[in-house]
């Protein structure tokens, strides 16, 4: 049995074809039955956020779970496994978890540090427990995987500056207009990434300036805007305050467009409009760039906006591989003493049953012995069991997930089991 990881992320794939393997919230129950339903594959975690697809599994052999979750991709996007395989990267067991740590701590993202990253490995992790599609092989994968990410928050100066996509493309909107003082702004969006754009705005418009919230879900909109100052409208009143807007910022959990060119067209007539669409898949139709007076901005500009003032962050990556690799020392060690513990019980449950036999044999010659004298046998020949089995032991776990220590498994299987 194995943990094995495929996926594909910012890096590997352009973002057209990623969007289309992005896992709806919607999307994602029926996703992780899928994957479960494989021949190969017993438990799964399905991490899809604006810049990754992931899926963690139990893997009863590596080759056959390897090539069921190139299929699951496959169906889940509705593209040949030729068009996207070469994007495709696989990690196995330990190469998985340290990935998978190096993920949550902030390493592999493209704002390095990144904040909102943990709380997506976390919540991938209770979604798939809550649907019955994670148990004990991933827990203590995805456990440590959390401790490595608020190790690396506390220990190091990682999370400094700029951590998050929504501050980021907050930060790159200001320099694209030069000062958001006085500006009209819309957030359309009030999850996770929204509330994060507007709490960026709300700090980043002194001057004045007006902030519009929309939303599909109304209260949502009108309690974010409550607590940072703005007015909310529902979605559908999104073409009043387009006319007027210089800045439009997106990111929805729509699973495709929401504003068509002719939508922009309309509204803006050939006035300057900065668009910022960090949906995935993208919630603006890409051909709204076109249009005279709008720039469109998506996930690949803010990808290059962030590499060029990386400086800084890069020193403290460092410190955090190191958090990384005690957490993954700490995740291996716990690994191999899982993987011994059956043989060490079944020693121990052996050594009892002989221990039990022979008493039992010699019932006859004890049964003169009051109960006092009963429990003075019991606790000598239990502990002569234990120090026999002390040093097996000891040595057996220390030896565990290693050529020595599969020596050691075999010569006490074939001697005692």
């Amino acid at each position: 049995m194995s943990i094995v990881v495929v996926g594909l992320n910012h890096r590997t794939v352009p973002l057209d074809l990623l969007e289309r393997m992005a896992v709806s919230e919607t999307q994602l129950p029926k996703a992780l039955a899928a994957l479960t339903r494989c021949t190969f594959v017993s438990e799964a975690v399905i991490l899809s956020t604006c810049h990754r697809v992931e899926a963690y599994v139990v893997a009863e052999r590596f080759h056959g779970a390897a090539q069921d979750l190139r299929n699951f991709f496959s169906e889940l996007a509705f593209v040949p496994p030729e068009d996207f395989s070469d994007h495709l990267y696989t990690y196995a067991d330990e190469a998985a978890a340290a990935h998978l740590f190096g993920v949550a701590a902030g390493l592999d993202s493209v704002v390095l540090g990144e904040s909102q990253i943990l709380g997506q490995v976390r919540d991938a992790w209770d979604r798939a427990r809550a649907e019955g599609a994670a148990g004990p092989g991933l827990a203590t994968l995805f456990r440590r995987a959390v401790e490595a990410g608020k190790r690396a928050r506390t220990e190091t100066g990682i999370a400094r500056g700029i951590t998050s996509l929504s501050h980021a493309a907050v930060a790159m909107a200001t320099e694209r207009l030069g000062t958001l003082a006085g500006r009209r702004v819309v957030v359309l969006g009030a999850g996770k990434m929204g509330e994060g754009m507007a709490s960026a705005l709300a700090g980043a418009r002194a001057g004045g300036g007006e902030l519009t919230l929309v939303n599909r879900t109304w209260e949502k909109a009108a309690a974010l805007a409550e607590r940072i100052g703005g007015t909310a409208l529902r979605f559908e009143e999104l073409p009043l305050v387009l006319g007027d807007a210089d800045l439009l910022l997106s990111s929805t959990g729509a699973p495709g467009i929401v504003i068509e060119e002719a939508d922009l067209a309309a509204a803006t007539v050939g006035r300057p409009l900065l668009v910022v669409d960090l949906g995935m898949p993208r919630n603006v139709d890409p051909a709204v760039g076109h249009l005279p007076g709008v720039t469109l901005l998506d996930l690949a500009d803010l990808r290059s906006f962030v590499d060029a003032g990386l400086d800084g962050r890069r020193k403290e990556a460092s410190r955090v591989r190191t958090v990384v690799a005690d957490e993954l020392a700490r995740y291996t060690a716990d690994a191999a003493a899982r993987e011994v513990a059956p043989m060490i019980a079944a020693l121990h449950q052996h050594a009892e049953g002989v221990r039990g036999a022979e008493l039992e044999r010699h019932r006859p010659r004890l049964a003169s012995l009051d109960d006092r004298e009963r429990e003075a046998v019991e606790a000598v020949t239990r502990a002569i069991v234990a120090k026999l089995l002390h040093e097996p032991t000891v040595r057996l776990k220390d030896a565990a997930a290693s050529p020595k220590g599969e020596r050691l498994s075999a010569a006490l299987r074939d001697l005692f089991l």
